[in-house]
């Protein structure tokens, strides 16, 4: 069976209360709740937090709860060891029932910017590839490409961040931000993975490892999870596009 395991604590300092902030007139996680709750290929939802206002918000859609552990609800705690958390307590769970997992819809509260039918069709990709690891969504940041990338040197001035010449004859390179191609970043909407590199991530890619190594991207344009408040609009401006207003969603009806 397909399954989802959405993350999000209460504790973050970065943009404190952001996974219940309103966006639209709704607490932000509620957007990805609503994704996973409409999507055809889930059969059963978990939502791994230490927030009682996350809690009451899953129970309104019929989420399960998986109660984060201390140690992983600190700043420095990192996602993946939240997602192998959360995946095992499901695993058991279901097989104490008889089930197996197929695939895993990893969703974050903070990341809006994610629809049903992506999760359905990135269970369908995978049923029709074998061979991939995982479908996720991707946005094109060409204007974020490393050629542009600079780091403060000891004398407080900016170099390149990566060589040049990781990119060819650096006499070949321009200003043009699309002039070394599309460059795709995982947007965190989604990852649909397979179980295996949630029960052996240390196979998988950085910095991202659960999404394996045989990676599909789901293009799509504007997503991103929310840690700056300036983020907020643009996350709007993407949800109105894809038909939600503060009184409708494209769920309904």
């Amino acid at each position: 069976m397909n399954i989802a395991l959405i993350m999000g604590r209460k504790g973050s300092t970065g943009l404190p209360g952001k996974n219940v902030m309103p966006v639209l007139g709704r607490p932000l996680a509620e957007y990805c709740f609503m994704a996973a709750e409409h999507a055809n290929r889930l059969e059963r939802i978990y939502l791994s937090t230490d927030d009682e206002q996350l809690m009451a918000l899953a129970e309104k859609h019929g989420i399960r709860v998986i109660a984060r552990p201390p140690e992983l609800c600190t700043k420095e705690a990192l996602g993946e060891d939240v997602y192998v958390h959360a995946f095992g307590v499901a695993r058991d769970e279901l097989a104490a029932e008889g089930k197996t997992v197929a695939q895993v819809a990893l969703l974050m509260c903070n990341a809006a910017t994610v629809l049903a039918s992506q999760i359905d069709e990135a269970a369908d990709i995978l049923d029709a590839h074998p061979d991939y690891d995982s479908v996720v969504t991707v946005s094109c940041r060409n204007m974020w490409s490393p050629l542009r990338a600079r780091r403060e040197d000891e004398n407080g001035l900016l170099k390149p961040f990566v060589p040049f010449e990781t990119f060819g004859d650096p006499a070949t390179l321009s200003c043009d931000r699309d002039s070394q191609g599309d460059v795709w970043f995982a947007d965190m909407g989604l990852s649909m993975v397979r179980p295996h590199y949630l029960e052996h991530m240390e196979e998988g890619l950085l910095p991202q490892k659960w999404m394996g190594r045989n990676i599909f991207p789901l293009k799509q344009w504007g997503g991103c999870d929310v840690d700056y408040m300036w983020q907020v609009p643009g996350v709007e401006y993407w949800l109105r596009e894809h038909g939600f207003t503060e009184e409708t969603t494209p769920y309904e009806g």
